[in-house]
């Protein structure tokens, strides 16, 4: 028995081999493409910026970055005191690497605030007053027979001159 393929079993040469036949074509788009461009998510996706796109913008400032070579030793985690003889590239890993607190956002993710811990579960308000007032003004003291219910400086009179206190 001389046979070029001596096993029986089926070759696999292309993508219906492997998954079976396919069912069909794609449906058709319902909305053209340039109407589709305008709709969610594909405005939005056009609309906001990655991180790494907004930092290659023009108008991009850090004002973290380092300006030169010293400035990149400066802020490396490498302490002279607590890691002696240390190798080369040791001595010059920065906080970001470690993981450590360094102020910069590095990927798009929203950070997780935890709620503040009233301490000893006090349930102390304190009211914000929407609107500056002045802190000269007589209607926002609080009422004492100390205040003085004058006018504190000099007045005008209708000619023009002072009053003298």
């Amino acid at each position: 028995m001389t046979c070029r393929e001596p096993y029986p079993l089926p070759r696999l040469q292309n993508d219906d081999d492997f998954v079976g036949p396919r069912s069909g074509f794609q449906d058709e788009y319902i909305l053209p493409t340039h109407v589709a461009q305008l709709e969610n998510p594909w405005s939005r996706l056009n609309t906001t910026n990655t991180l790494a796109s907004a930092r290659r913008t023009v108008y991009h400032c850090d004002p973290q970055a380092p300006r030169d070579s010293i400035d990149f030793v400066l802020k490396t985690t490498y302490d002279h005191h607590n890691r002696f003889q240390a190798s080369q590239p040791e001595t010059l890993i920065q906080p970001e690497t470690v993981g450590l607190l360094h102020g910069r956002q590095l990927k798009n993710r929203a950070v997780a605030v935890p709620p503040k811990v009233v301490p000893l579960n006090h349930p102390l308000v304190i009211a914000e007053v929407a609107k500056r007032e002045s802190i000269h003004s007589i209607s926002n003291a609080i009422e004492s027979h100390h205040n003085a219910a004058t006018n504190g400086g000099y007045s005008r009179k209708h000619d023009g001159g002072f009053y003298c206190p």
